[in-house]
């Protein structure tokens, strides 16, 4: 088996490509990438993908998100995380915790977001972290997010513990900012942990340390199927594989699903269950719905 996902509970520490390196250095993997950066001080879910299952990237990482996260009131840093350098200080003796708490439960109803300086967001081709690092400008930068939960775990002044419930992108030490500049007492964000990149959770995450003791990264993988077990399947006869090989569209009457208004997307496999392509259902010109091949996943 070369292909496959490994679900990591990334540490605290290293960047996320730092740990794909560590995975590919120990195992000799040649193909291998992530769905999802997670900062260096952040732990938990990160999806790492092996071989062909890299081509499936920008589909995992469109999956909903949820985090745990603890902020400090007081602060605001250059990073918007308890790891940046601080740039000022605030009086928070003013501050409740109803007011931390009703904040936190206003993330519900933001729909954009500042992308904070540090971060792998880019302008003109370069790393907003590299502009900065260089002593340039940082241009100011928003992006549309959504927040489909957030509940408050714990308040102890100054720390608030939480939970959110995300699209993809959110940057939660934004979050973290902008309550602090909302309530005019500054805040950082000071621990993180994914909890859940849909489809996986915590419990199917294997430790960093765990499995660079392994002889077998394949000990730990799961097949590229599951990765998109949501998705309808489609079980490809031998005709119809060579014409997804092809990259020939299909149409929808040899391939239907029972509700093709709410799945687009769709898993080609073979008749024996292995991974054939990624495809997409859309209008043709004389109006037919055919399924159009965006990934081809077959071993070559």
């Amino acid at each position: 088996m070369h292909d496959g996902i490994i679900v990591l509970n990334k540490p605290k520490g290293p960047t996320s490509a730092e740990c794909l390196n560590r995975i590919k250095k120990k195992f000799r993997i040649k193909k291998i990438g992530h769905a999802g950066t997670l900062d260096p001080m952040a732990t938990g879910v990160l999806v790492v993908m092996v071989g062909q299952a890299t081509k499936m990237a920008d589909y995992i990482m469109e999956g909903r998100k949820t985090y745990k996260g603890t902020l400090r009131v007081g602060l605001e840093t250059d990073t918007y995380d308890i790891e940046g350098k601080v740039t000022r200080e605030y009086d928070y003796s003013g501050v409740a915790s109803e007011d931390i708490a009703r904040a936190i439960k206003e993330w519900e109803t933001v729909k954009s977001q500042e992308v904070p300086p540090v971060s792998a967001a880019k302008h003109r081709g370069k790393p907003f972290y590299s502009l900065q690092r260089a002593g340039q400008k940082v241009p100011i930068k928003f992006k549309n997010i959504e927040i489909f939960r957030a509940d408050v775990i714990k308040i102890d002044i100054p720390l608030s513990s939480f939970r959110i419930s995300c699209s993809a992108g959110v940057y939660v030490r934004s979050l973290a900012h902008s309550l602090g500049k909302r309530l005019g007492c500054g805040a950082v964000l000071t621990e993180l942990v994914r909890e859940h990149s849909h489809p996986f959770g915590l419990e199917k995450a294997v430790d960093m340390d765990l499995l660079l003791q392994e002889e077998n990264w394949q000990d730990f993988s799961l097949p590229i199927n599951e990765a998109l077990a949501h998705w309808p399947k489609l079980v490809l006869d031998d005709n119809l594989q060579a014409l997804a090989r092809n990259g020939r569209p299909i149409d929808f009457s040899l391939l239907s699903i029972a509700n093709p208004e709410e799945s687009k997307m769709a898993l080609m496999v073979s008749r024996e269950g292995s991974p054939e392509a990624l495809a997409r259902l859309e209008a043709a010109g004389d109006g037919r719905l055919l399924w159009t091949i965006k990934r081809g996943l077959w071993e070559n």
